[in-house]
């Protein structure tokens, strides 16, 4: 009989961060600070600039769906606030990180 703890899986790191991975994670804490401070127009405007960034980086990459969700959130980036919009934002950067995740790995 073996008493020996069997070996602790060992959880697989995520895919190296690359420029628009940067980009989306940036994004995705932004937006979620606007949860908190809905009025931040500094940090509105940095969002729209990590959309502008993320839209150019995916046309790059070939990641057209990407860049489509990104020119929606300019869209609601640039309504007045509301904690509708943050929600908005906040979902459509978490769909970012999770598609550029899954191409990173190879998934698609």
């Amino acid at each position: 009989m073996n008493d020996q703890p069997s070996p602790s899986p060992r959880r697989r790191p995520g895919p190296l961060m690359d420029r628009l991975g940067k980009l989306c994670q940036d994004g995705k804490e932004s937006a979620e600070y606007l949860w908190q401070v809905p009025h931040d127009d500094d940090v509105r405007q940095k969002i729209l600039g990590i959309l502008a960034e993320i839209r150019t980086e995916a046309a790059k990459q070939g990641r057209r769906e990407m860049g489509r969700i990104a020119g929606e959130l300019e869209a609601a980036a640039q309504a007045s606030s509301s904690p509708q919009q943050v929600e908005i934002l906040q979902d459509g950067f978490e769909r970012l990180v999770r598609l550029w995740a899954a191409a990173k790995s190879g998934l698609f």
